[in-house]
């Protein structure tokens, strides 16, 4: 009897700690959970951009004079040869009376520069007359023996050098000839306004659209003068600055997506990264090299809202699995412990950057993740083969079809009792 009394009350004993230990246990910590499961992984390194006309055409003024008002506005369609703008020409400047006679004095100068020069003609042609003249009766008396050959060669060289004086005469009359001509010009002007020259044309050197009018109003241009810019804007590209570490990724070819306001994005390739990078400052302060990503978009798919410099999301893809192992990119996390042993590859998988299967060596990063099993958390070595924004590509370490807790909390450890948020 004894005996038995003892037994009951040490299984009332035992129950009474159990029910107590029980009471008093912490509840399972709630967490997020989502499931590992297989499906297409994209890389992407996504960045502002704005979009640009592949040519654009800057109208100038050929020549100085009178623009006409422009009468195309920003967004009008042109066509190749289409008139844009007029010029006239600028006419000649009346003189005033202050003027007239300054110009007439210049005149007056200039035909007496001319009368000084016809007289030097007359002079220089005298010369080379009593030089030949002399000539001749050296050559005379040098028959005879009369005269040194030096004598003779010195009367040959004064009349060569005579000849030379007498054409540099006639040159320099020529030369004040048109001076006077050109001083009497404006004063041959009539008083009144000549006519209105022909204008001239500029017309569109594409077809496409007016991006710009730099001067509408009419008026005086000077030559050179920008006055629009007309291009195609069905031919668009858009700019991205990405980071010259996400650059050293990117290269000519790689698929590309642009997007703007929330509408379907249009699908490009990129056409060129720029070989010079700049220095740019973040919101945050700090100094970033940036280099410029050209993406060619397909015309056709353009939608006809878009323009010249509208800011744009660039995604370029640099990396796509068809049949991945994908879990949040919030679940995984840097892993300090022992690395396993076994080797985990990836099968299916093009890097979109060199066209190479798997990745390096058939390795990932070193990553841990917890899986929920039994109601508790177990702590996993995972590889991780690449990731992208929201998620991440497993390539061993971790079955399909896994619980994983997103976000663990900072309590969650190996072994803790863990419930999925929601469940009772």
């Amino acid at each position: 009897m004894r005996r038995t009394a003892w037994v009951w009350w040490t299984l009332g004993a035992l129950g009474t700690a159990g029910l107590l230990a029980w009471a008093f246990a912490p509840p399972p910590l709630p967490v997020e959970t989502a499931r590992a499961e297989r499906g297409v992984f994209e890389a992407a390194i996504e960045e502002d951009g704005r979009t640009r006309v592949r040519e654009r055409y800057v109208v100038v003024a050929p020549l100085g004079g009178h623009l006409r008002r422009i009468t195309v506005h920003e967004g009008d369609p042109v066509r190749a040869g289409e008139v844009l703008a007029r010029i006239e020409p600028s006419a000649v400047p009346l003189l005033d009376v202050r003027a007239r006679r300054e110009q007439q004095a210049r005149a007056d100068a200039a035909a007496a520069r001319l009368a000084q020069a016809q007289a030097r003609v007359r002079l220089a042609e005298v010369g080379v007359d009593q030089a030949l003249s002399a000539q001749r009766r050296t050559d005379a008396l040098r028959a005879q023996g009369f005269v040194s050959p030096a004598a003779a060669e010195a009367d040959q060289l004064a009349l060569m050098a005579s000849q030379r004086e007498r054409q540099a005469a006639r040159d320099g009359e020529r030369v004040a000839r048109h001076e006077l001509a050109q001083a009497r010009v404006p004063l041959e002007a009539a008083p009144a306004p000549a006519p209105a020259p022909h204008a001239q044309a500029l017309r569109s050197p594409v077809d496409g659209q007016v991006l710009r009018v730099h001067r509408e109003g009419e008026g005086a241009v000077a030559p050179g003068a920008v006055l629009l810019e007309v291009a195609d804007t069905r031919r668009l590209e858009a700019v991205a600055e990405l980071l010259t570490a996400d650059a050293t990724r990117v290269v000519p070819g790689l698929a590309a997506q642009v997007s703007a306001g929330g509408a379907a994005a249009v699908a490009g390739r990129v056409r060129r990264v720029e070989p010079g990078a700049f220095t740019k400052v973040s919101a945050l302060g700090v100094e970033e090299q940036r280099v410029n990503v050209i993406v060619e978009l397909a015309s056709a798919s353009v939608p006809p809202a878009w323009g010249d410099g509208w800011r744009v999301t660039v995604r370029i893809l640099t990396r796509r699995v068809e049949d991945a192992l994908r879990v949040p990119a919030s679940a995984v996390f840097p892993w300090t412990g022992a690395w396993p042993a076994e080797d985990a590859g990836a099968a299916g998988v093009v890097d979109a950057v060199n066209g190479t299967p798997g990745i390096q060596g058939g390795q990932g990063v070193r990553m841990g993740v917890f899986v929920l099993e039994g109601g508790r958390a177990r702590l996993r070595a995972v590889q991780v083969g690449d990731r992208d924004a929201g998620l991440a590509w497993i390539v061993g370490g971790l079955d399909e079809g896994a619980r994983v807790i997103v976000y663990p909390p900072p309590e969650v450890a190996d072994g803790l009792r863990v419930r999925e948020r929601g469940s009772n």
